[in-house]
């Protein structure tokens, strides 16, 4: 029986982003987990910000559909959010809404996987507040099935070892609690264990 496929991301592209550190800690840590996680960048799938007119001249962008089929062969997501002005960064935001404009009969990259989210923050929440926006964007405007666990890394400037690892026990167990479920979700939502 195959393992789950898990892919993950941020919503940062920024050279030593935190978000970035949490994403590749994510997706090393669920290798050893039963799963095969997926590693991706958005720096990999540039998009112009979304634009209504645009899409009506030219279409959805290649690399939102690049991105869309990606989503939609996973079994489950792992979006990793920095926090913006207490919000979600601008990047993060416009790809969803352009992933969301591809229209395709093969799988649905919304409400096919299951989704979970980790954040990041220099700040003491730990990107609480854009966790939230990015939980309303999913669940509600997307209608994706968002886990209520979720992994925060707060103080995300000293949060992260030299090897890539958490230093606080607190947060590599809260981390692992939610890739456990990921996994466990995911197989269960694809029929990969009974």
């Amino acid at each position: 029986m195959r393992a789950p496929k898990i892919v993950t991301f941020a919503g940062s592209i920024r050279t030593g982003s935190y978000s970035a550190s949490l994403a590749a800690l994510a997706a090393r840590d669920m290798a050893l987990m039963n799963a095969e996680p997926v590693l991706l960048s958005l720096a990999d799938y540039p998009m112009p910000i979304y634009d209504g007119d645009l899409e009506a001249a030219e279409g959805v962008p290649a690399p939102a559909r690049q991105l869309r089929d990606q989503l939609a062969s996973a079994d489950g997501v792992f979006i990793v959010t920095p926090e913006y002005n207490a919000g979600l960064p601008p990047l993060l935001k416009n790809a969803l809404d352009w992933v969301s404009r591809v229209k395709s009969t093969e799988g649905d990259a919304f409400k096919g996987p299951v989704y979970a989210i980790g954040s990041s923050s220099p700040g003491a929440l730990g990107g609480y507040r854009a966790a939230m926006m990015l939980r309303q964007t999913l669940a509600l405007g997307l209608g994706c099935l968002v886990l209520a666990e979720q992994a925060m890394v707060p103080g995300a400037g000293q949060a992260f070892d030299d090897q890539g690892g958490l230093k606080e026990e607190r947060s590599q167990r809260q981390l692992r609690a939610v890739l456990t479920a990921l996994i466990d979700q995911s197989a269960l939502r694809t029929g990969l264990r009974a």
